[in-house]
């Protein structure tokens, strides 16, 4: 049976195509077989990815595939690859573009995360880097209100503000009269042509999100945190609450993992799936046979 749900994420030297493969595991530990998983690399940075992580996908089921960057923004942004692999093609009916230093930690299914017109996705931890006056230009510049509903920040409550999202899980249809990915690149790249706007980048994505959400004609369904737990800030070294139950963390580098005593249960997972609890270890045994 053709899965519902294909998970997205960016597979790239040095340090994304390491933490895929531990996210890959972690999809594989929590999510089974009943989803599909596709990497995606910069066609021109292929050559340059590890035998070992080909190797770890082969063995998890999963695809690496190429995709086209270079000149698809006015300048390099390579923040944006995000953006970019979820606009390539998949015959799921369900997309979900995570980041690669994500793991999936406790047993999940699809069905808490996909929702018919809706694209999923949770609170941003904060926006820091300006503040609410920035809305009126940006939906000014595709003639669009400002939504009336209020949130809360994640991580810096600050009040009600307008919506704002993290782009590190966005879980979206792939049918519809326009496919969601490509309204979101399309309203990344007006935005990103506002002058006057300052820190378009590196938030373009996370600043375009709500607006593409309501260009493709969909509403937003605002996951729980314990879908998609932004650690780091003002909770690095503490350790994850028990109730309720945490599915999914959002790590940013191993140090945040490291101080909260989860490094050892990614690499758990890792050597679960594949043998080895790092992923170089999968074929560093046969190139140093033909070293040697």
């Amino acid at each position: 049976m053709k899965p519902r749900l294909t998970f997205v994420y960016i597979v790239e030297p040095p340090e994304y195509q390491i933490f895929a493969c531990t996210l890959l595991a972690s999809i594989r530990t929590q999510f089974g077989d009943d989803v599909a998983a596709v990497g995606y690399c910069p066609e021109h940075r292929m050559d340059e990815l590890h035998p070992a992580v080909f190797k770890a996908h082969e063995m998890l089921g999963a695809e690496i595939r190429p995709m086209r960057t270079q000149g698809m923004w006015d300048t390099e942004y390579p923040h944006g690859n995000k953006i970019i692999a979820a606009m390539q093609p998949r015959d799921t009916e369900f997309s979900a573009f995570v980041d690669s230093d994500v793991l999936f930690l406790a047993e999940n299914s699809p069905d808490n995360l996909v929702r018919d017109g809706h694209v999923s996705c949770s609170v941003a931890a904060s926006m820091t880097w300006a503040g609410q006056e920035i809305w009126g230009p940006i939906h000014a510049a595709f003639d669009l209100p400002i939504p009336e509903e209020r949130i809360e920040y994640m991580r810096r409550p600050v009040g009600p503000v307008i919506p704002y999202f993290s782009a590190g899980l966005v879980v979206f249809p792939e049918s519809g009269p326009q496919r969601f990915p490509d309204i979101w690149y399309d309203t990344a790249r007006i935005i990103d042509r506002i002058e006057t706007l300052d820190n378009r980048r590196p938030y373009l994505d996370q600043m375009s999100l709500p607006l593409a959400i309501r260009r493709a004609g969909l509403n937003w369904n605002i996951l729980p945190e314990q879908q998609h737990f932004i650690m780091g800030g003002k909770l690095r070294g503490q350790p994850l609450p028990d109730e309720p139950k945490v599915y999914t963390v959002h790590y940013r580098h191993n140090g945040v993992l490291k101080e909260s005593g989860l490094l050892g249960t990614a690499r758990a997972m890792l050597q679960d799936k594949t043998g080895v609890p790092f992923v170089r270890r999968l074929t560093e045994g046969n190139l140093r046979k033909k070293v040697g």
